[in-house]
């Protein structure tokens, strides 16, 4: 034989499967179950389980298949892993902004959670929340084979339809409105409004003006509504709301105009980064905090520490939404879930510097009204 037929032979197979099709394929092929069950000294079948997750191997077993599975680098067929166990360890998520503090948070908690438990995590992002949109989404999401998909509602839909999810996919919402059928999981939006509003009514001040968020947005409803219940209980008329798109330019513009009116004395605003655009307004018109305006925010941003000064919260914790929805949505998964759970995660209060009680000299309007009513 000629030295360049023999160049042309591949040294790991048999002279006569050189030059057939599948040769080449065959002799770069990755390593097999069959492979990693040799080199860990143990059967195909302890290999299977190890890939599987499965809980019936002793764990120095495990270890040892676990150490061939690396040295060789193998790596399971998650579709033959899924059509077995008859599931993808993948969760969806549909969310309507990736812009907002809070559904950052939420979505890395989600993360977190289902990293945790095995899970891949697809995002959809959906930027018209409608109906069609939604339905749409979780096609997608279901095309690509997830178990369970969680969803974010964080705006009115724009169609005012019902949300009408397929049942042949477990689903958890997060942040809406109750209604819709599915298992929820939400900050105590009402409770937070509450403490944010009682505790300016209990400094002494009495009137307190409302920043409110987005008119399309759940979570701004909620607090708003709150707000101004807490105001009716107290026997005070709520103010006019000006409503801004959560964004520090919309909290400055409103802050500007209530700057201007000498009866504001308190003000809550939907969200921190609101607050801090209405006290930039407070500072230019000459307006000292909590001296002469005292203000809450909503939140609690790593950076309402740094405000000045620094600024008086409500904290949500958005680590235990993102969780509790995960746990729910594997109940689901497991079908040991039920569609009626609705959990609220508390909020707090967190006391700064930005709210003290009003000045002696604050004679505000709904104080004059009130006291007239009273005689009358």
């Amino acid at each position: 034989m000629d030295q360049k037929n023999a160049a042309n032979k591949s040294p790991g197979l048999p002279a006569e499967e050189c030059g057939k099709p599948g040769a080449k394929k065959r002799a770069t092929r990755g390593p097999s179950i069959g492979d990693v069950a040799k080199v860990a000294g143990v059967s195909a079948q302890t290999v299977s389980r190890v890939s599987n997750g499965l809980s019936n191997v002793e764990e120095t077993t495990k270890n040892r298949v676990l150490d061939a599975m690396k040295q060789l680098g193998y790596r399971p067929n998650r579709a033959a892993r899924a059509l077995k166990s008859g599931q993808f360890k993948s969760i969806g998520v549909i969310m309507f902004t990736l812009s907002s503090f809070g559904n950052m948070r939420t979505l890395d908690a989600i993360a977190t959670a289902a990293s945790r438990a095995g899970y891949s995590v697809t995002l959809i992002p959906v930027q018209d929340p409608t109906t069609g949109t939604v339905s749409g989404a979780y096609e997608r999401l279901r095309e690509q084979q997830v178990d369970g998909v969680v969803v974010i509602f964080e705006a009115h839909l724009l169609d005012d339809a019902d949300i009408v999810l397929p049942k042949d996919l477990p689903a958890v919402v997060i942040d809406s409105n109750a209604g819709f059928g599915y298992p929820m999981v939400d900050t105590d939006q009402a409770q937070g409004a509450r403490f944010a509003t009682q505790h300016l009514l209990d400094l002494g001040h009495q009137q307190v003006w409302h920043i409110g968020g987005p008119t399309t947005s759940f979570s701004a409803t909620h607090r708003e509504e709150s707000w101004k219940r807490t105001l009716e209980e107290a026997g005070i008329e709520a103010p006019p709301v000006p409503h801004g798109d959560w964004s520090t330019e919309s909290g400055y513009q409103i802050g500007l105009e209530l700057a201007g009116n000498p009866d504001v004395t308190a003000i809550f605003a939907a969200n921190d980064q609101m607050a801090l655009g209405a006290m930039r307004a407070l500072h230019e018109q000459g307006r000292n905090i909590p001296e002469d305006v005292s203000i809450v925010g909503f939140d609690d941003l790593d950076e309402s520490t740094s405000f000045w000064p620094p600024l008086t919260t409500i904290h949500q914790d958005f680590y235990a939404v993102g969780r509790l929805s995960i746990e729910n949505l594997l109940q689901q998964i497991a079908g040991t879930g039920s569609v009626n759970d609705f959990t609220t995660v508390p909020t707090s209060m967190v006391v700064r510097k930005s709210t003290a009680a009003p000045a002696v000299s604050a004679r505000p309007a709904a104080r004059k009204k009130r006291v007239a009513a009273d005689k009358g």
